[in-house]
């Protein structure tokens, strides 16, 4: 085997990572720079002969550190964004080192066995029920596509047909139950999946973007047929959560009546809270519908790119997941994970949530949902008790809508204002979005890392920005 020059691309990268890990709370959140000036430090084509590997490693920290944001430094607010957990760090170190390619059990036996056990404690600490499947994917994007398309099994599997054999091409129509502010990705899943934007069934939402119980009823009184709901556990824009019992209360009459019926829940944001007692209230009946997908690079801040697709029916979920060939060796006594997830080829991602799981614990697992959401209340207060901001949403979880008050009554050029400044100072930042119509700041507390002194120092930077740009002449 040939010898290659471990310690010293070690030795480089080691020292630039701890250099990065460590300035990042006082390093700017957000480096200023424009694309011709990134692709100018970084544009060095390879050369004829190469260059040792602990060179090039050593060059691209070198020149791509001044463009690199702080998203790991508690006070990235933006895009629903987690930091990095140290436990899920020094895993990935591993992963990448051991270098295992993991749809299998006879291919990697011992990353396969992680994953197993990450899934098991998953599914425990959330509440679930506890035969659920889980498949480690790339992000939320991706949960939500394994979990739908376990739903579109399932829903046709019961009118007798298979799609995964036949295809959708003269399928039984599948009615698909969406509420206006689900997010994009659950809607590019369904895309994927042969169910066209123009297709779904699009009902009201409340003044918060939950599901509107009553709405649901009336839409399910029109279907007749395999049935398709998406619900949320903590909105992308409102942090808010569906009412679980009254979805599933629906689902199983509409079942009842001779309607195959599949609830999907998006929990890209808030799924963590089914680990806090504390937010029980909130997540109740969650357990009683049939699949739930996150992003665990969001609030359980495990390292890009992690998420994680869990089905009640696993049956369900190895149907419209798994395939066969000839070459693989498959069902040795033990999980593969190509079963569970869309990819053949994979990293061994799992292992940075069973890292993390372990050392956060049960009661650190409920302690970020609590936390974040104690921390997204204190923007929430500190903002409005300023009178220079309104807070439009009710902060029941880690997100936090502003409206900041111009004057001149055009609130939305002063929050895109509000927000360039600061991301300009470095101190924090923020992205804004466009809420039933109109122009808002979003606050998303998702790092493990914040805490108290980063959201006041961020508030600080945010009210006299928004002063100075109030009293502009």
């Amino acid at each position: 085997m040939r010898q290659s020059d471990w310690r010293g691309v070690l030795d480089v990268a080691g020292a630039a990572a701890l250099e990065h890990l460590t300035s990042l709370p006082e390093r700017p959140v957000l480096p200023a720079a424009d694309h011709a000036a990134v692709r100018a430090a970084l544009d060095r084509p390879p050369a004829a002969d190469g260059i040792e590997p602990a060179r090039v490693v050593g060059e691209l920290a070198r020149d791509l550190r001044p463009y690199l944001a702080a998203q790991a430094g508690g006070r990235y607010f933006g895009f629903v964004v987690g930091g990095l957990h140290p436990a899920s760090f020094g895993a990935e170190i591993l992963v990448s080192a051991w270098d295992q390619n993991a749809p299998m059990y006879a291919a990697a036996p011992g990353v396969a066995v992680v994953e197993e056990l990450a899934a098991q404690w998953l599914v425990e600490v959330l509440g679930l029920p506890r035969r659920s499947s889980v498949g480690f994917v790339t992000g939320g994007q991706m949960a939500s596509f394994t979990c739908l398309a376990a739903a579109r099994h399932e829903v046709l599997r019961a009118v007798g047909w298979n799609v995964e054999a036949d295809g959708l091409i003269g399928a039984p129509p599948v009615a698909v139950v969406v509420k206006t502010g689900a997010h994009a990705t659950v809607l590019r899943a369904l895309r994927f999946l042969g169910f066209g934007d123009r297709a779904l069934l699009t009902i009201e939402s409340d003044d918060q973007d939950r599901v509107r119980p009553d709405a649901l009823d009336r839409a399910l009184r029109t279907i007749d047929g395999p049935t398709i709901v998406a619900v949320e556990c903590g909105n992308v824009n409102t942090g808010a959560f569906d009412d679980f019992a009254a979805v599933a209360d629906l689902a199983e009459a509409h079942r009842a009546a001779g309607n195959p019926t599949w609830v999907h829940v998006d929990g890209a944001v808030m799924l963590l809270a089914a680990a806090s007692p504390a937010m029980a209230g909130h997540v109740a009946g969650l357990d009683r519908l049939d699949s739930w997908s996150t992003d665990a690079h969001k609030l359980l801040n495990v390292a890009y790119d992690s998420g994680i697709a869990i089905c009640r029916n696993a049956a369900a979920h190895r149907a419209a997941m798994s395939v066969h060939a000839a070459y693989l060796e498959q069902g040795a006594g033990a999980r593969d994970p190509l079963d569970w997830v869309p990819e053949f080829s994979r990293r061994a991602r799992g292992v940075s949530i069973y890292a993390t799981l372990r050392s956060l614990g049960r009661t650190g697992l409920a302690d970020l949902a609590e936390r974040t959401t104690r921390l997204a209340r204190r923007f929430a207060a500190a903002l409005s008790d300023s009178g220079r901001a309104e807070i439009v949403n009710e902060v029941v979880s880690n997100q936090v809508l502003v409206r900041w008050l111009a004057p001149d009554g055009d609130h939305g050029r002063l929050a895109d204002e509000v927000m360039a400044a600061v991301r300009a100072e470095g101190s924090a930042f923020f992205s804004g979005t466009t809420y039933r119509g109109e122009r808002l700041m979003r606050v998303s507390v998702s790092d493990w890392a914040t805490d108290d002194s980063d959201v006041d120092r961020a508030v600080e930077s945010l009210l006299r920005h928004a002063s100075a740009a109030i009293t502009r002449p």
